[in-house]
């Protein structure tokens, strides 16, 4: 549930809770309130009709107490009167609305005969058509008839009549108000949390964004940031937030500038000692007629091994172009010929890896550096067979996108990847020793280039691998997309001119 909706309920709860005990207390209040005006009255009606029970021999005609003196002068409609004698005698009336007096029943008079002489008014159901009633009983001596206990009451209908009217009323009173706080919370909640909600927005903004530059926060702040009142504060410490990841950002491109830099550097320098140390390891050994076999065999493994650190700096070096955006010169490209070559050159390389190609009927050709991507073919099979046991089947594939781009696919029917090394695949100087035999020696640094030259391409490099089944999986965009600059790689739309005006260094 928001925040907003909780609010709003619980504003809407507590306007309920208060009118419920408002109007509760009411109807109490009231009940109480007419309860004791009932006995009030119930004590004058009770002195009437005691005064007159007591003077039954002024009675004309002998008439009988409950035939007259249970009805003296004054008393209200629905007031009941009984009275009981020593002996068992008892009888009594209920005052009607037109002056008639209608006879207690039997079990009304049991009922009433329970009544304690005195004590405070009472409460009790006759059932009936009386209902409830307040009732008081007292002690009288009829000269004539002897001690009696006249019992007087007087019914509650009105007080309840009343106290369920105050109830409609309540009830209505909540309602109206019900509405009128839900709509008026809703207003004031909504008005309230406008700030948050700025706050919000420009979270989900910094979400979006692609943090990988330290200028991409540059005008991202939220707009409150009154440190007075709490969402103020929320956004006051967003905005020092967005400024410390924004340095964190500098400091990290400046020292990864600094290590690109120092890589390029490092590699373009060492180029030339490592040539001179291949040059003199092959002079040396080719003059082996003159020289111990033991320092034969060291001049081939020095040569050897200055093949592939040149390998490794001719690697870090074109890394280092890519990352600074550099290496890439765009035109068409025959891709389905750059396959061909690429497996024809695996096949010499590697006979024991049989290797096929699944190519539509006619040549695809996309926009893009020739050699760089004849270096990716070539890398995803080097992989495959590297990683991979003799007679692996090795299957390179071309297949057209809905979106107008290009997928180059390179399967193999291997061992696999370790599904824990998959998220770091592409990361340079990763390799997965433990998951894949490994046959020949590896950098590292080839499914790295891969990464790279994709993205600068304005594609994407993808991998899925299970037991038997590993594919990578190349997209690369159509020529619409890469000369818009709407590639999902960064930069990848400049177009050739960026790169071309670059010389490579030496």
């Amino acid at each position: 549930m928001t925040l907003r909706r909780r609010l709003v309920l619980s504003i809407v709860a507590l306007v309920v809770a208060v009118s419920a005990v408002i109007g509760a207390g009411s109807i109490i209040a009231l009940a109480s309130i007419q309860t004791g005006a009932i006995d009030g009255q119930l004590q004058k009606a009770t002195a009437r009709a005691s005064t007159k029970f007591g003077q039954g021999e002024q009675s004309p005609n002998g008439q009988r107490p409950n035939d007259d003196l249970l009805q003296p002068l004054g008393q209200a409609a629905g007031t009941l009167t009984a009275y009981y004698f020593s002996g068992g005698r008892a009888g009594g009336i209920v005052l009607q609305e037109d002056s008639s007096r209608g006879q207690l029943t039997a079990a009304q008079l049991d009922r009433l005969g329970d009544v304690k002489v005195g004590v405070d008014p009472a409460t009790m159901d006759l059932g009936g058509e009386l209902g409830k009633y307040r009732v008081a009983a007292v002690q009288v001596d009829n000269p004539v008839l002897g001690d009696a206990v006249l019992v007087v009451g007087l019914p509650l209908a009105p007080v309840y009549e009343s106290v369920w009217k105050l109830l409609g009323v309540v009830l209505v009173v909540t309602v109206l108000a019900l509405l009128v706080a839900s709509a008026v919370a809703t207003a004031a909640v909504r008005r309230a949390l406008r700030p948050l909600d700025r706050v919000a927005e420009t979270a989900s903004t910094v979400a979006r964004m692609p943090l990988d530059r330290s200028d991409a926060l540059d005008g991202v702040r939220v707009p409150d940031a009154d440190p007075a009142t709490e969402v103020g504060r929320v956004g006051t410490a967003f905005n020092r937030m967005l400024g410390h990841i924004g340095n964190a950002m500098q400091a990290r491109e400046r020292s990864e500038q600094k290590v690109r830099q120092f890589v390029a550097d490092a590699s373009h320098e060492l180029r030339t000692p490592l040539a001179s140390i291949r040059g003199y390891a092959e002079l040396t050994r080719r003059m082996g007629a003159d020289l111990p076999p033991d320092v034969v065999y060291a001049m081939s493994r020095v040569e050897s091994e200055s093949v592939r650190m040149t390998s490794m700096v001719e690697d870090l070096l074109l890394l280092a172009r890519l990352d600074e955006g550099r290496e890439i010169q765009f035109a068409d490209v025959d891709l389905t010929g750059l396959v061909l070559d690429a497996v024809n050159d695996a096949h010499a390389a590697s006979p024991d890896h049989p290797i096929e190609v699944d190519l539509p009927a006619e040549p695809v050709e996309v926009v893009g550096d020739a050699a760089r991507l004849h270096q990716v073919i070539v890398n995803l099979v080097t992989n495959a067979r590297t990683h991979t046991p003799d007679g692996t089947r090795i299957t390179v594939g071309i297949a057209p996108c809905q979106d107008g781009g290009v997928d180059l696919t390179v399967r193999d029917d291997g061992q696999g990847i370790a599904p824990e090394f998959l998220p770091k695949l592409f990361e340079r100087f990763a390799r997965a020793d433990s998951s894949r035999s490994r046959t020949a020696g590896s950098t590292g640094l080839g499914l790295a280039i891969v990464d790279a030259v994709v993205q600068a391409h304005g594609g994407r490099v993808s991998v899925t691998s299970e037991p038997g089944d590993t594919v990578f999986t190349v997209h690369l965009p159509d020529r619409a997309a890469l000369v818009d600059g709407d590639g999902d790689g960064d930069g990848a739309g400049a177009g050739a001119g960026a790169w071309d005006a670059v010389p490579e260094r030496s």
